[in-house]
């Protein structure tokens, strides 16, 4: 079954799966309504099983989880943000934290596939066969998903401080969770975050220190220092320094600089041409 797609079509399939959603969205808040939770739902479902289809053809072919190039690093951040919705997103009770769901992950699946420049190399055993060291690269991206669903709760909650500041409560603002509750999933989203990257440097320490040159200096410092922001905010958080608008934009601020460090990630490695086949969609 798996062979009878490549990786890219697969991913195509996702991507809009994911615009469907985003899309239906846009018209039931034109409409006055609100989306449709279980419709959001399943259309993230439906592009997160195609999705997964497409990283495990390409996991087949570079032997090894794929997080060899920058196109593979966007899928990958947006199947870790997904999978992470899809587990706790009903806790949420919110369908447009759905819909939004569906935008990020439009816009990841799919802009990543619209640039052939993100995927013009394609490399084998990234990470030489070591479990551990593939573990660690795995963690960190998932954290990075895990900042990504941050970043998405943070935009609701400034949308729901504008709609009080100005008593705009009406129309889709009235669809917004309350400023305590994206408060509460914001403090819990950044400390798994936190706690996520913390164990992938943890364990990507201790093979550092046994060669220093097998990480790149900008990609060490990247790194670490989005560790220490998110670290950092959290503790500004819980000591009740960062609150409201302030806290939220951090949060963003956060997802952004993340995926920023990701082109020293992808940098860090030498570039191997990708073959033909890996360039058809």
């Amino acid at each position: 079954m798996l062979d009878a797609l490549t990786d890219r079509q697969w991913m195509w399939a996702a991507g809009a799966c994911y615009l469907a959603g985003f899309l239906a969205g846009i018209v039931s808040i034109r409409r006055g309504g609100r989306p449709s939770g279980l419709v959001m739902y399943a259309l993230i479902a439906a592009g997160y099983v195609l999705q997964v289809f497409g990283m495990a053809v390409r996991g087949r072919v570079v032997a090894g989880c794929p997080l060899g190039n920058a196109f593979e690093l966007c899928q990958f951040t947006a199947w870790s943000a997904i999978t992470l919705y899809l587990i706790v997103g009903v806790t949420f009770r919110s369908s447009l934290l759905g819909f939004f769901m569906c935008g990020l992950g439009a816009v990841l699946t799919l802009a990543s596939l619209s640039l052939p420049a993100l995927d013009a190399t394609r490399r084998s055993h990234v990470f030489g066969g070591n479990a551990w060291i593939e573990f660690h690269a795995a963690l960190a991206l998932f954290s990075y998903g895990v900042l990504a669903l941050l970043a998405l709760t943070s935009l609701l909650l400034l949308f729901r401080l504008h709609s009080l500041h100005s008593k705009h409560l009406g129309g889709w603002f009235s669809l917004l969770p309350s400023v305590v509750d994206l408060d509460q999933i914001g403090v819990r989203l950044l400390t798994s975050a936190v706690g996520l990257l913390a164990a992938s440097l943890a364990v990507g320490s201790v093979y550092w220190l046994r060669d220093t040159s097998t990480v790149t200096g900008p990609k060490l410092l990247l790194t670490v220092t989005v560790w220490c922001a998110a670290a950092a905010t959290l503790a500004l958080r819980l000591r009740g320094r960062l609150l409201g608008g302030k806290f939220a934009w951090f949060c963003v601020a956060l997802f952004a600089a993340a995926m920023l460090s990701l082109g020293a990630v992808n940098a860090s490695r030498r570039p191997i041409p990708a073959p033909r086949t890996a360039m058809r969609s």
